[in-house]
This record gives structure tokens, C-alpha cells and sequence, in this order.
């Protein structure tokens, strides 16, 4: 039966910019959660610092919670190699920090979508990088995740990948048993496209997914989509409590149940409080039980 996993999609910044938040007192309130374990984030300021990795795991087993997902984002569509190669040695940082912690799959990413990069050298870009990592994933036993991905917190432009062609045709080129996709159904909404036809494309290459539920504050997805080029997520853009919003998770997990999947499932919500990343929670655990109790 897949686990629950939690994110902290609400205090990035007050974990990984201003540190208002400690780890101790993130891991604190997700103990309120029906959860089996917690995603970290690389960019956590407290994580920057290996002597504290294995603090870090105590801290979540002594709740009896697991690591099972480490969050990077590394940017692998610059057009300088000597950018990228900083950027597969970031990952490789992070895929150490991912095996430490005793999680199984480190997310990769394609790069932003620079306007000075074409369609073939982004993929060729993204796919060399990804392709660098793998020997050290072997290493380690843990698998490459990439993401269907909108943007990063801190990237300037929209993700490389966002799209579903690019991405499908990305994942074809790279074939590794520690290579898979993570897949989120709401940055599918965010492209303009469905969630299901992503799904069908790419089911049988997911070992991981992302759970969260998207809709637009005020005006369409163009909208949104003229915004896309600035720092961050645009105004517009909300989450909200897992299956109350755009995505049908009937058909999403009826899908799923039938290729296999049997892994993790992160949830991405609780910006407008614990108290909807509670319900989300709630709403997960009774749809896993439903489909592959």
C-alpha cells in the first residue's frame, strides 16, 4: 500500500531563506499529520551542514516517521558546461544528503526554460546531466525522480520540462532502473494540459508522486502563463485542500492502482494553514485505503 509523505510547501522561505523555522519545529507540527514519513527540501539552511545530517534523521525516527524523498532542484539547461557540471555536482551533494538521511529517490529536474536554449539542447542538456548522476545513484540504491515540474521557488523562469511533449520525450531517452518519474497531476492543470493524458503517457515509469490540489485566485491559465517569467509562483496561483480542487484523484489513483504503483506519495499543501494540510492528509489516507486497502 503507498505511504504518506508530507512537504513543507508553507514555510519554505522560513526554512531554507530567513530560518525563522527550524527542521525541529517543522518535523513538531507534522507529527499532527496521519503520515508515514517526510520529504526534505535541499535547500534547507540547517542541511548545509553534513555533521548535522544524522541529527536530522533521529529527529524524524524518534517519530517514528521516514525520509523517504529528498526535493532538489538542480538547473541542468544552462548553455555554459562549466555552469551545468557545478549544477551535477549540487545534485550529487544531494543525492549523498538523500542516502544519509535513508531516503530512496532524489528528485532531478530538466533547468529553466532560458529563451536562449533551444528544444534539442535543452533535452540534450538535461538528459547528459541526468545521465552524469546515475552511476552514483547506483551507487547509493537510490533512483532519480523527475518531475513534471512548473517552476521552482527561487527560479526565475518556468521549468524546461513543463510541458508534457518535452517532458515524455525526455524520459524516453534516459532508460535506468534508478531513473523514474514523480509525478504531479496540478503542474499538468498549471501547463494548460490534462492531468490524466500525462498520466497515461508516462504510468508505467512513476515510482513517486506529488499530491496536491491547484485553482486560480482570478483569471485563466493564459493569465497565469503571461506571469510565468517572474521570481517565484505568480499572485494568482493558490493551492488548496486536497481533492477540493481541480484534480480527480478517483481516476488519478484508479490508474495507478492498476500499473502497480505501490510507493510514496508526497503531499504539497498547507499554505493557508496546518489545518487544511490535516484535511488533505485525511482525504489521502481514506482514497489509499479505497483503492489498494
Amino acid at each position: 500500500m503507498p505511504k504518506l509523505a508530507a512537504f513543507p510547501k508553507a514555510f519554505m522561505d522560513e526554512l531554507c531563506v530567513s530560518g525563522e523555522m527550524t527542521l525541529r519545529q517543522w518535523i513538531d507540527l507534522a507529527t499532527t499529520l496521519d503520515i508515514d514519513g517526510l520529504e526534505f527540501y535541499a535547500g534547507f539552511l540547517e542541511m548545509k551542514d553534513q555533521k548535522f545530517w544524522s541529527e536530522a534523521k533521529k529527529m524524524v525516527t524518534d517519530q517514528g516517521l521516514e525520509i523517504p524523498m529528498m526535493c532538489c532542484s538542480p538547473d541542468f539547461t544552462h548553455p555554459d558546461e562549466s555552469f551545468r557540471n557545478k549544477q551535477i555536482e549540487a545534485e550529487k551533494f544531494w543525492m549523498e544528503m538523500t542516502a544519509a538521511l535513508g531516503g530512496k529517490y532524489c528528485r532531478v529536474l530538466s533547468g529553466q526554460r532560458r529563451p536562449e536554449v533551444s528544444r534539442e539542447a535543452g533535452i540534450q542538456y538535461a538528459v547528459s546531466s541526468i545521465e552524469a548522476c546515475l552511476p552514483l545513484a547506483e551507487k547509493l540504491g537510490i533512483t532519480l525522480i523527475i518531475e513534471n515540474h512548473y517552476k521552482d521557488n527561487y527560479w526565475e523562469y518556468p521549468e524546461f520540462a513543463q510541458m508534457a511533449d518535452v517532458f515524455c520525450e525526455l524520459v524516453s531517452r534516459i532508460d535506468s532502473p534508478n531513473f523514474g518519474v514523480n509525478y504531479d497531476p496540478s503542474n499538468t492543470i498549471l501547463a494548460g494540459e490534462d492531468p490524466l493524458e500525462l498520466l497515461e503517457r508516462v504510468k508505467h515509469r512513476i515510482v513517486t508522486m506529488h499530491a496536491s490540489d491547484r485553482y486560480l485566485i482570478e483569471g485563466t491559465i493564459e493569465d497565469l502563463r503571461k506571469e510565468e517569467n517572474s521570481l517565484g509562483y505568480a499572485s494568482r496561483l493558490s493551492h488548496g485542500v486536497i481533492g477540493q480542487g481541480l484534480n480527480d484523484y478517483d481516476a488519478i489513483f484508479s490508474q495507478l492502482k492498476e500499473v502497480g504503483f505501490d510507493s510514496w506519495i508526497s503531499i504539497e499543501d498547507g499554505v493557508n494553514g496546518i489545518e487544511e494540510l490535516q484535511k488533505s492528509a485525511t482525504f489521502l489516507r481514506a482514497k489509499v485505503s479505497q483503492y489498494w486497502g
